[in-house]
């Protein structure tokens, strides 16, 4: 019953993609890369939020609950401040320059080299770091779900790389074949999903603690585990609170307003109105989010204590105990969606920086539309290969996945985020600095977090991996400047508008923004 409910679910939701992207004209690269520039408010939120939102967060976020308690909420609730600056700030510029990938802005700002080295650290990012971890961790929760290795009677090792292999191939249709539109309206359904699914489970959790009563429940958590809801955090915690101010919010920064993954979705609104609403919802959803990746990992540590050898069990563990028999089918396929749409979305956006910033810049320069799209889903067929191919042997990771996964990100995002930002903000600053700042972001990371941490320093004493990133963060900023003031562009760079969506701003954009962080202010003021 169980997996006829999962199957029924899984297929409906392909059912109602196919049905609603078969008039999209994916032969063009604004209609397969960005759905048409048709996406409304809720399409972008949902998207937005399914594309985040995936198995190693999800137990990962909830592993780190389970021993650190609600600090690790940071993760969840400043990504509705960076999600403000981006509708406010970043996606206007975006849309008036109407571009479909970030590196594209590289391009007009710098130079077509700069852009390409984008391109290029961010498909590294994904093949090596992302979408193997994404499948692993995925194939993980699912076979721990479903017991695959006994259903059908294989090893543990053989039911990984099965269930690997049947997430990357469905979720290599989806964002193959179907393009954005097609990630972006399975993204919409499953996200509705997701968060029903996902809201079951801590309330189910706390009326088990609570002998029937949610709010006993509550009561007894915050008394019996106090010290699991301190938001401020120290030096030896993961996320001391003084990285708040630091790294944390230019990972967010970076992850919301310059990701390709991401910010994808928001490029492809009908209007810069449009796309302002959805990165808004997404943000207000955004502040409930401790509820589905935190909330459940206390609980989690409250009826199983110390017994749990690796925190990462702690989700998968407390669903099989407060989940009843008939949801878990549904909870199932739901979790599989979050699972395909982290797949899909980066393997999607993959596609795009290679057909737009490499084929067609420098494999074929004269290739028509139609000849991108299919470069793109060729090298996109390519990828996902390699991708499942890596995804079963990293079963030897480190704990604390999802710490891991944002620290080896830290090699390409705040170089990235660096140029960007310079980018817009400067009008003299040339492309030599942008080459020189990413080489010297990436290579000064590098040393820092594994060579110098690891081996030359006692890696207690050494400094947060977030401190570090805002600290080269800073540092590139005043190189790039310098080589701004000494050998400057020619002639000022001015962003052209070129009219391909209107960008005449939501009125509400200002007033829901602020709204968004304050509640994200005063839940630090209420746990701290």
């Amino acid at each position: 019953m169980q997996i006829l409910t999962f199957i029924f679910f899984t297929v409906l939701v392909a059912v109602i993609s196919y049905l609603a992207t078969r008039k999209t004209n994916e032969n063009s690269t604004d209609g397969y890369f960005l759905g048409g520039r048709s996406l409304t408010g809720v399409v972008i939120a949902g998207s937005l939020l399914l594309t985040n939102l995936s198995t190693e967060q999800i137990v990962g976020l909830n592993g780190a609950a389970f021993k650190e308690g609600i600090l690790v909420m940071a993760w969840e609730t400043l990504a509705a401040i960076a999600m403000v600056v981006t509708a406010v700030v970043l996606l206007p510029k975006y849309l008036k320059g109407g571009i479909t990938t970030v590196p594209q802005f590289l391009e007009t700002r710098y130079d077509k080299m700069t852009k390409t080295i984008t391109s290029g650290l961010f498909l590294s990012g994904y093949v090596i770091v992302l979408l193997p971890i994404v499948l692993y961790s995925g194939a993980l929760a699912l076979n721990g779900m479903f017991d695959i290795p006994e259903l059908l009677g294989v090893s543990k090792t053989t039911a990984l790389w099965i269930t690997v292999w049947g997430i990357g191939i469905i979720g290599s249709i989806y964002a193959i074949f179907g393009g954005l539109k097609a990630v972006a309206v399975s993204d919409t359904i499953n996200a509705i999903g997701l968060l029903l699914g996902g809201m079951l489970i801590p309330i189910f959790g706390l009326l088990i603690v609570g002998d029937g009563s949610l709010f006993e429940g509550a009561s007894i958590l915050m008394e019996k585990a106090p010290e699991k809801f301190k938001v401020i955090g120290d030096g030896k915690s993961s996320i001391p609170f003084g990285t708040i101010f630091t790294g944390m919010m230019l990972v967010q920064l970076f992850y919301w307003g310059t990701n390709q993954a991401i910010i994808q979705r928001a490029l492809g609104a009908k209007d810069l109105k449009e796309g302002q609403k959805g990165l808004i919802y997404a943000a207000f959803i955004k502040i409930l989010g401790p509820l589905i990746v935190v909330l459940p990992g206390i609980i989690a540590f409250y009826l199983f204590g110390e017994t749990l050898e690796n925190p990462d069990e702690a989700y998968p563990e407390l669903v099989k105990k407060v989940l009843p028999v008939s949801l878990v089918g549904f909870f199932a396929a739901v979790l599989f969606g979050a699972i395909l749409s982290s797949f899909n979305s980066a393997l999607n956006s993959s596609v795009t920086l290679f057909g737009l910033d490499i084929y067609k810049s420098h494999i074929n320069k004269e290739a028509s539309e139609k000849q991108v799209v299919s470069a793109g889903k060729k090298f996109g067929i390519l990828l996902a290969i390699l991708s499942m191919c890596i995804a079963p042997l990293i079963a030897n990771a480190p704990d604390g996945l999802f710490g891991y996964l944002q620290e080896v990100n830290g090699c390409y995002s705040i170089p990235i985020l660096t140029i960007i930002v310079v980018g817009y903000f400067t009008k003299y600053v040339p492309a030599i600095a942008a080459k020189i700042a990413m080489a010297s972001g990436v290579v000064l990371y590098g040393i820092s977090q594994f060579i110098l941490k690891p081996f030359v320093f006692e890696a207690e004493d050494y400094p947060h991996f977030l401190h570090v990133m805002a600290i080269l963060f800073a540092l590139n900023i005043i190189i790039m400047l310098i080589i701004g003031k000494f050998k400057p562009r020619k002639e000022a760079f001015i962003l052209p508008y070129t009219k391909q969506v209107d960008i005449t701003p939501w009125k509400y954009v200002t007033l829901t923004g602020v709204t968004v962080c304050v509640i994200v202010i005063f839940s630090y003021f209420y746990f701290s």
